[in-house]
């Protein structure tokens, strides 16, 4: 709840006081041009990267999550996986960025593979394989995150999106997938069978 509260907060932050006045603000001028100098001396990674935050290469590593969780028996991650990305892609690209800035807050890039991120981090968090190391599970989660802040920056380094997009969309990304494991987990709760009745006393 808290991790959720905070994606609200730096949504509502980033897109009234920034992309909301169509300004760079403070943050963009203090990492933009930081990512650009530093990205920007390697154009194949920064050509490349944002290919991997488009829709098949999402689509793809989404059902590959659906998929794990099938095999794994593991129902209600897949209702996550499945349900958390369209849902965050659709409130960025046809709620947020129409209501906002008309194109570039949130980035679209940025949020779809932070949902994925945050999907990974989830299904991470209690794993249906027992024996995988707590050690295996930090790396595998940190590899996500590198992963997605590295398609958000190099948006930023090609000059696709500002920084403060990039927060934005990381931040509705992370936000929705946590809304909607909270959604599940209370329904779940709602229909799981309560505790047998004890019997009534003889006599």
């Amino acid at each position: 709840m808290v991790v959720l509260a905070a994606c609200v907060a730096a949504i509502v932050v980033t897109g009234v006081r920034f992309a909301g006045y169509g300004l760079p603000g403070w943050l963009d001028e203090a990492f933009g041009p930081r990512i650009e100098a530093h990205l920007g001396r390697f154009p194949a990674v920064t050509n490349w990267l944002p290919d991997v935050g488009t829709l098949e290469p999402v689509a793809a590593m989404t059902l590959a999550l659906i998929l794990a969780c099938a095999v794994t028996r593991r129902w209600r991650g897949a209702v996550l996986a499945f349900a958390a990305v369209p849902i965050a892609i659709g409130l960025t690209e046809y709620v947020l960025k129409p209501a906002i800035s008309g194109h570039g807050f949130p980035s679209g890039h940025a949020t779809s593979m932070f949902a994925l991120a945050a999907i990974g981090g989830v299904l991470l968090s209690n794993p249906a394989l027992r024996r995988v190391p707590g050690a295996v599970r930090l790396l595998l989660l940190l590899l996500a995150v590198l992963l997605a802040t590295a398609v958000a920056a190099a948006m930023v380094a090609n000059g696709a999106h500002t920084f403060s997009d990039a927060v934005g969309g990381a931040a509705v990304g992370v936000g929705v997938v946590l809304a909607c494991a909270l959604t599940l987990d209370a329904l779940g709760s709602l229909l799981r069978p309560g505790p047998a009745a004890p019997p009534p006393a003889a006599g």
